[in-house]
């Protein structure tokens, strides 16, 4: 559907389902003091919000500490739902990897050389990269390994892919297009092409957290700015794109904010929660 500047919503909706990296994180890693507030109505109208993103629980701990937030979230690009107050995952859901090792190959063979990165999974996983892998986001932390075989030493909740020629447009369409039932392939970000189990998306996790919040899908919006939210829109009631989203994101948003360095999230929030 197109997305319009502006759309006269519901007043307030129970769930509020945001992205971190793009949309309610600024460029440095930070939350406004603007979005805070915003965050804070929601709560005093008793709304949730949950954090759905593709970072792996450990990397995202730290920033719900910042939000001061101890229940729900959704971490891993669906595969991991992580209860914050408990520090465990309640759910999650692994990569096989001799199934990744075959993607990579597929890949390889159509594409040439791609340098790949795990997030391995538990909410004290690693992330390991191999030599050439270059961390698109310098903030997260990560160990560099000898050799690609060093990756799958523990089960992983996904692997990450960067190519030295291609966009990340153009390395999702190639991974697609030979990966099959292997894995699912989502872009989350700049230089973040990823595979995660296969049928795993944010939709998956943010289905099962809704479930165990009691909301609905018409009760849900959701925020964010990539591809990888895509599925995410699709299953809740409201989606609005931050301004800088991927273009595939815009064209099927309800709305398109401002952004996320100028308070996308902040500004729709401050209307459905005057």
């Amino acid at each position: 559907m197109a997305a319009p500047l502006a759309y006269a919503a519901r007043t307030a909706y129970s769930l509020i389902a945001t992205d971190l990296d793009g949309t309610l994180l600024r460029g440095d890693d930070t939350f406004s003091d603007r979005s805070l507030d915003a965050l804070a109505r929601v709560a005093a109208a008793g709304a949730r919000h949950l954090v759905v993103t593709g970072r792996p629980a450990p990397r995202v701990r730290p920033l719900l500490d910042r939000l001061h937030s101890r229940g729900l979230a959704v971490c891993g690009q669906g595969a991991q739902l992580y209860d914050a107050g408990a520090n465990r995952l309640l759910w999650s859901v692994t990569l096989d990897r001799e199934l990744a090792e075959t993607a990579l190959g597929k890949i390889e063979a159509e594409a040439g050389q791609v340098y790949a990165a795990v997030d391995q999974d538990g909410v004290d996983g690693l992330t390991l990269i191999e030599p050439g892998y270059e961390m698109p986001h310098p903030t997260l932390p990560a160990l560099r390994v000898a050799s690609r075989d060093d990756l799958w030493c523990e089960p992983i909740s996904k692997v990450l892919l960067r190519h030295p020629a291609l966009s990340d447009d153009e390395l999702a369409a190639t991974a697609r297009s030979v990966v099959g039932s292997l894995a699912t392939v989502t872009m989350s970000g700049p230089g973040t092409v990823e595979l995660q189990p296969c049928g795993i998306t944010k939709a998956t996790g943010l289905a099962l957290a809704a479930e165990h919040l009691g909301v609905g899908p018409e009760e849900t919006v959701a925020f964010g700015d990539m591809p990888n939210d895509i599925p995410m829109f699709v299953w809740a009631g409201h989606g609005v794109a931050m301004a800088n989203a991927h273009p595939e994101l815009k064209a099927l948003a309800d709305e398109v904010t401002t952004s996320n360095e100028d308070d996308g999230v902040a500004v729709v929030l401050e209307r459905l929660y005057p």
